[in-house]
C-alpha cells in the first residue's frame, strides 16, 4: 500500500488521533483485545488495523484456501468491516498527508488505487455510502467522469476542505 511510503511524515506527532479532516475521527477497536474503542494516533491505528486484516486473512475459518470448504455465514459483514477501515487510510492519506503524496509524486498512483478501490467497493455495495463522506467529492469526481477522463484525478494543485470533527467507531 502507498501508506509504507508515508511513514516518515505520518507519526505519533504529526497525527496524534486518525482522522481524515477536523470533521472525521476515528477510533480503534477489534472486537477481541480491544473491546471498547480508543482514541489513538494514526500511526497506531494503520497498524493495529494492517496486522487486524492480515489475521484475518490468515483465519482459515474466515478464508478458507482449500476448495469446497464454505465461508462462513459472516463473511460479508467480516468483508465489510475490512473494507470500511481500508477506506479510512486512504481518506487519512488525502486529507492530512496529500502535499506530501505530491512532493513524492505519488499523487497517480495514489489516485489510480483509490479509484479501482472505490469502484470495487460501490459495484458490490462494500462500503456504506455515510462512510465514504470524507472523499464524498473525490468519488464523485472519480465515478461520473470517464475512466480515461484525467480531469477526474485530483491533482497536487488542489486542496482539501477542512471542518468541524465527527468521531467515527
Amino acid at each position: 500500500m502507498l501508506y509504507g511510503t508515508l511513514t516518515e511524515f505520518c507519526t505519533e506527532e504529526t497525527c496524534p488521533v486518525m482522522c481524515a479532516s477536523p470533521k472525521y475521527e476515528y477510533h480503534w477497536a477489534d472486537g477481541q483485545s480491544i473491546k471498547k474503542p480508543i482514541k489513538c494516533s494514526a500511526p497506531r491505528y494503520i497498524d493495529y488495523l494492517m496486522v487486524w486484516v492480515q489475521d484475518q486473512l490468515d483465519n482459515e475459518s474466515t478464508f478458507p484456501s482449500k476448495i469446497g470448504v464454505p465461508f462462513p455465514k459472516n463473511f460479508l459483514s467480516i468483508t465489510k468491516t475490512i473494507l470500511k477501515r481500508l477506506f479510512r487510510v486512504y481518506a487519512h492519506i488525502y486529507h492530512q498527508h496529500f502535499s506530501e503524496v505530491c512532493k513524492l509524486q505519488e499523487e497517480p498512483h495514489l489516485n489510480t488505487s483509490f479509484k479501482h478501490f472505490i469502484f470495487f467497493v460501490q459495484e458490490f455495495e462494500l462500503v456504506d455510502r455515510k462512510e465514504l463522506a470524507p472523499l464524498h467529492e473525490l468519488i464523485e469526481r472519480l465515478t461520473t467522469n470517464s475512466q480515461t477522463d484525467q480531469t477526474a484525478q485530483l491533482s497536487c494543485v488542489e486542496t482539501s476542505d477542512k471542518s468541524s470533527m465527527n468521531t467515527v467507531h
